[in-house]
């Protein structure tokens, strides 16, 4: 069984391990996971402004709310503060946005999605076509996000795709810490220093993407760019060996890998059958060997899927990964 199906957050709080991931859902598809992820038991649902999808996953945990099928404090909602917004003046606004989309009067995780700021945009966000980086303050905006807290709009602030140096310098500034770190991570792209530096430091880490992104080519071709040849880390030999020993889908396997590190996995479904099996990665453990074999898997960052690669972010002194 597994050993934790909430992980612990600074102030007692607690975040369900495994949550639904919607990035690239649009309204009708968000719709229906959300509402086969409840049914199925899931309490975490991750969001962003970014994704365009807040109104419509507000309107169905209303809906769920409202038939008192579901109380708000049995939810655990998280959004972010998108890279337009990376300015302190602009931090109050975007939340209470994102708060009046979902129809609620707070969240329980607000992150920054990005270390780098970009320039304002009165409706949606810059494309790669017209996108223009801005100078980022990372402290003066922690400061913006602290002043969220205490207003009650969210019960916890934490960072999204940020290094360690980027974290160190918030966390040395902060008068409330980071609980929690959002990152790419999975088998192929393990960031072992980084996890081990956030887990030494009290801040909980989320794995996006854990079974990888199969889906990231689809997303190249809605937004006018060329494929590119993606890490099959779901069909990989190891992890298919370990889901015949268990009798477990090849995504359990991944997630259940990652749980047993003490990382929060969000997968990204619209499948009610995955979502389902998704979550039922608590009746059974990999052991030693398994884990020691999944540990070989690591390939670092050429694994890399989400890396931010437009010239525009190279270039910016905050661009967070290796170049």
């Amino acid at each position: 069984m597994a050993e934790k199906i909430f992980m612990d957050m600074p102030g007692g709080r607690k975040m369900p391990a495994v949550g639904l991931g919607t990035w690239t859902t649009d309204e009708k598809e968000v719709e229906t996971a959300l509402n086969a992820a409840f049914e199925t038991g899931y309490r975490h649902i991750d969001t962003a402004f970014l994704y365009k999808n807040e109104a419509a996953i507000g309107r169905v945990i209303n809906e769920w709310i409202s038939s008192k099928k579901l109380k708000r404090e049995d939810l655990f909602i998280t959004t972010k503060l998108p890279m337009q917004a990376m300015h302190k003046d602009r931090v109050e606004k975007f939340i209470k946005t994102s708060l009046e989309s979902l129809q609620l009067d707070y969240v329980d995780l607000y992150l920054i999605h990005g270390p780098i700021g970009t320039k304002y945009v009165e409706e949606g966000a810059p494309t790669t076509a017209n996108i223009e980086t801005v100078e980022t303050d990372h402290i003066a905006i922690w400061k913006k996000l602290e002043e969220q807290v205490d207003a009650g709009r969210t019960k916890a602030i934490g960072l999204s795709n940020f290094n360690i140096r980027q974290i160190d310098r918030v966390l040395k500034s902060a008068r409330i810490k980071p609980s929690c770190l959002q990152v790419e991570l999975n088998v192929y792209l393990q960031q072992r220093e980084l996890v081990k530096f956030c887990q030494q430091n009290d801040i909980v880490v989320v794995a996006y993407a854990p079974l990888g992104s199969p889906g990231f080519n689809e997303f190249l071709a809605k937004t006018g760019r060329e494929p590119r040849k993606l890490p099959d880390v779901l069909n990989d030999k190891t992890i298919v060996k370990a889901a015949t020993k268990h009798k477990k889908t090849n995504a359990q396997i991944l997630l259940r890998y990652l749980l047993q590190k003490n990382i929060v996995v969000i997968p990204k479904s619209i499948n009610p059958a995955r979502i389902k099996e998704n979550i039922n990665v608590f009746d059974f453990s990999l052991d030693a060997a398994d884990m020691k074999a999944l540990d070989d898997l690591e390939v670092g960052e050429g694994a890399r899927v989400f890396d931010l690669r437009v010239p525009k972010f190279m270039d910016h002194p905050e661009f967070p990964f290796p170049k």
